[in-house]
């Protein structure tokens, strides 16, 4: 194989440059821990349709917002209705059809441009409580490139939208307003210029500890690593005017992969709130996913206070409304993270299952929660391919026929199990073990069938009377032994000459009650050859002799 010149496709890592970090002596959030749940808000009706490659319709939008409220999000970011009719639409929908439940707190985003936020107010009207989320950019790039303007000129735009948010909102004194500013890349903007254009903003609106505001910090395009981030946030809480008033809320990217990390990361830094997405859906590489970071806390005990186990009512109706496919591989809720291929790890999880008690902490090996709590099956965690061992396939056959595999029998499976996955060169399904299991330990080969018996004896001693249908002809035998399958050895040994030595036997109940019945495993030595049988009948004897026969037709099969 050869590989392109890096040079020749405008590979330079000498053109960009490292993002510059704070230098803070005092840094206190790599101490902390987070004790709780932050405030979330979903911005999937938002942030995430906007960057759809086709928005969402009126259905789509219905059904998101049902599962979001299903899932107990309570404030939830509905649209941008001054710039299109669809978001003005839906507003009023939620308004009008009176869809929006008590508790919950509905949030719009709007520029801060004055035509833009009348309108939006317009949108609103007959709300009972609302967050109206204003906006401008002010990074470097944005102020010297995009807009032309110096710093003051950018706190002039912002200080100007928060008038005009205040000033509009008296128009409508029957709604209950909340206000939200947030400075656009403020993970791009100098931390101390950041902090000057929020206190102009805050300087406006006057919040309280009872009437607060919420000032929103977007890593709009992750730069940093989220301990940068992190800092950045520290810092800003540090030296923001009227902590105690404003609700400082996090709304992170994932350009660089850790938008969740950034989010945890800025909860220890101080801050109180979370915007995201349900599996990350948002612009280029993503929103941070708000599904990720509440199962992070679940998986430390804390309850996210969403509710998360309808992992899939989330997947589908996300996959129905953005046109976007779960990766199987997705954190938590993919399709395949409690899935174990490989041998060891299917052996130890399926040990670790076996001792888990319903009263302990979950400690159970590569599986960091107990999948049901989302909905999940066992039946998904352990599958069979080439790379598995005898753990996978005795995981199957237990679950499906609900019993425990012994020890000599999950050996004796695996060689048979690995010779059909690498010629199916693929996965295997449950109906694939159990029929290698069948063939393998259960099939008579046309030979020897048990027909009737009857059992005397008491204590040790015991007589068998046995019909065995060769598939020709009933051959009737009898044996004496200290045991009923002694017995039964001893009455094949009499009537066809094969000495028959059990080395291994294991029963077990296939169901509960008087009348359950039973499988049957034996490993006998016959002609100095080892062979593993099993057998499963309604009656516990007939299952026992049924799997000496197995046995013994093997024995049979070999000789020819």
């Amino acid at each position: 194989m050869t590989y392109q010149n890096y040079s020749n496709v405008g590979f330079q890592p000498a053109k960009y440059r490292r993002f510059p970090v704070i230098n803070k002596a005092d840094r206190r959030w790599p101490s902390q821990q987070i004790q709780q749940a932050p405030m979330w808000c979903s911005v999937d009706l938002r942030d995430g349709n906007q960057a759809l490659i086709e928005p969402m319709n009126v259905s789509q939008k219905q059904a998101m917002w049902n599962l979001l409220v299903s899932m107990g999000f309570k404030e939830i970011e509905v649209g941008f209705p001054a710039a299109s009719q669809p978001d003005f639409d839906f507003v009023r929908w939620l308004i009008e059809e009176n869809r929006i439940p008590e508790d919950v707190t509905i949030q719009v985003l709007v520029q801060a441009r004055n035509e833009l936020i009348e309108r939006t107010y317009e949108a609103l009207e007959g709300v009972r409580r609302a967050v109206v989320h204003v906006y401008n950019s002010t990074s470097p790039v944005q102020r010297n490139k995009v807009f032309g303007l110096d710093k003051e000129g950018i706190i002039e735009i912002a200080r100007n939208g928060a008038r005009k948010v205040q000033q509009v909102a008296r128009d409508y004194p029957n709604t209950a307003w909340t206000f939200q500013y947030s400075p656009e890349s403020f993970s791009g903007t100098e931390i101390d210029f950041a902090v000057e254009v929020c206190n102009a903003v805050i300087d406006v609106w006057q919040p309280t500890p009872d009437n607060k505001a919420i000032i929103n910090l977007p890593a709009t395009v992750e730069s940093s690593m989220p301990n940068v981030f992190a800092d950045q946030v520290e810092w800003f809480c540090d030296n923001v005017n009227q902590r105690d008033s404003i609700v400082v809320s996090i709304h992170t990217h994932n350009d660089r992969g850790c938008a969740v990390a950034a989010a945890e990361m800025a909860i220890l830094a101080g801050a109180d709130r979370i915007e995201g997405t349900l599996l990350g859906n948002g612009e280029r590489t993503g929103n941070m996913d708000i599904v990720t970071m509440a199962m992070n806390l679940y998986s430390q005990g804390i309850d996210p206070q969403l509710d998360i186990a309808m992992a899939d009512d989330i997947i589908s109706t996300v996959e129905a409304c953005t046109n976007i496919k779960t990766h199987p591989r997705h954190p938590w809720l993919g399709e395949l993270v409690y899935t174990a291929f490989s041998g060891s790890h299917q052996d130890a999880i399926r040990k670790c299952l076996a001792q888990q008690a319903d009263d302990e902490y979950w400690d159970v090996a590569y599986l960091p929660i107990n999948p049901a709590d989302i909905g999940r099956s066992y039946q998904s965690v352990i599958r069979v391919n080439s790379q598995s061992g005898k753990g996978g396939a005795s995981y199957l056959l237990e679950q499906e026929l609900g019993i425990t595999l012994p020890r000599w029998v999950q050996i004796e499976l695996a060689q048979p199990v690995q010779k059909m996955a690498e010629a199916k060169e693929g996965e295997l399904t449950t109906a694939d073990v159990v029929g290698v299991f069948r063939r393998q330990f259960m099939t008579s080969h046309g030979q020897l069938q048990l027909d009737s018996y009857s059992l005397e004896g008491q204590g040790h001693q015991h007589a068998v009377r046995a019909s065995i249908n060769d598939g020709a002809n009933m051959i009737a035998m009898d044996g004496h032994g200290n045991g009923a399958i002694s017995a039964f050895t001893d009455a094949i040994l009499r009537a066809m000459g094969v000495a028959v030595q059990i080395v291994q036997f294991d029963e077990q109940a296939t169901s509960e009650g008087s009348d359950a019945g039973a499988i049957a495993f034996i490993q006998a030595n016959i002609n100095g050859k080892r062979y593993t049988g099993a057998a499963e009948d309604a009656d516990t004897l007939s299952a026992s002799m049924n799997a000496v026969l197995a046995v013994v037709n093997q024995a049979l099969a070999d000789k020819g």
